[in-house]
């Protein structure tokens, strides 16, 4: 309850802060627009103008973060990354979604670690997941979770030929003491085994990994990123819940959205965006719409527009739903 309330203390004195912010900016920005029309200065003029669209810019994302009201929207968040069919070339293609995501985490001041990495045979990763720690973190992602297609000269090919791949995000929160997921452990099965990759002579050695899968839904999750068995063991059962509690989640969700999709042009099919690096650079989301020529800033981690996007039309399909 404490380290909740502590929380909640820290959320409402950042808000606070930004409102506070905002207002000194838009004073320093009123008081050069009358500097501007005193002097008849264009280049002043050029620059207010510009510090303006920064500032609005801002209070649009601040404005949608505002609208992150979901039960679970401040939590922490997991992101599973798994290569579709294609060998070497998907699941290089995973890895840099990967890289994408512990990129954009990285530049929004969040906290990256790394549960469970199994490399792929010749490059790239065979499957991941990380757990995003940050305000929001599952607010601003959960509306990535869905397949991601690339289209490039595949890098593996001697003949340097186009190649079309494709990769699955899966987004889910982890969830708190306040959120109560009962599971009944005889509809489970716990294997344990060793882990693979770095970590150590102790980790690979050893039966340190654990792989839990809920047999009513199918759902697997597995951990080996500590050397203890035991603490892998807590961490799958924390991820299993959160992983139920999202499914729950996306059935209230789709239930919702039945309704809405008679009223949105926007649809929400599991492919979400068209990364196309040959013959022409372009990334497209295939729901909003919103589209980049800026292949290398995006796969560094520059998200924002279009989580900004898909997360306003979604909270725009909520509202009318209502």
């Amino acid at each position: 309850m404490a380290q909740e309330l502590m929380r909640e203390r820290g959320n409402l004195e950042q808000a606070f802060t930004q409102i506070e912010t905002f207002e000194t900016d838009l004073t320093d920005i009123l008081e050069l627009s009358e500097l501007a029309e005193l002097e008849a200065d264009d280049d002043i003029v050029s620059e207010t103008l510009a510090s303006l669209a920064q500032l609005h810019k801002k209070a649009e994302k601040a404005e949608i973060e505002a609208l992150l009201s979901g039960e679970a929207d401040t939590n922490n968040a997991f992101i599973e990354i798994h290569p579709g069919a294609g060998g070497t070339e998907a699941q290089d293609w995973a890895a840099m979604l990967l890289r994408m995501y512990i990129r954009w985490a990285n530049a929004h001041s969040m906290k990256v670690e790394v549960l469970e990495q199994q490399s792929g045979d010749e490059a790239g990763i065979k499957s991941a997941t990380i757990l995003i720690k940050g305000h929001n973190a599952y607010g601003w992602l959960k509306t990535e979770s869905g397949v991601h297609r690339l289209v490039r000269i595949s890098p593996f090919d001697s003949s340097a030929r186009r190649h079309t791949s494709f990769a699955s995000a899966w987004v889910y929160p982890q969830i708190d003491d306040n959120i109560v997921i009962d599971i009944n452990e005889s509809d489970c099965r716990v294997d344990t085994y060793r882990a693979s990759g770095a970590g150590g002579q102790h980790v690979n050695t050893t039966d340190s990994a654990v792989r839990i899968t809920h047999k009513p839904s199918g759902i697997v999750v597995q951990c080996q990123n500590d050397r203890s068995q035991h603490k892998n063991r807590s961490r799958a059962w924390d991820m299993l819940r959160a992983r139920i509690y999202e499914m729950e989640l996306k059935k209230r969700e789709d239930a919702a959205q039945a309704e809405a999709d008679s009223k949105s042009e926007i649809g929400w099919g599991r492919q979400i965006r068209s990364y196309v690096l040959q013959p022409y650079q372009m990334i497209k989301d295939l729901r909003t719409g919103v589209e980049t020529s800026d292949i290398n800033g995006v796969l560094d981690g520059d998200l924002d527009a279009f989580l900004e996007a898909s997360l306003a039309a979604k909270i725009d399909a909520d509202t009318n739903a209502e």
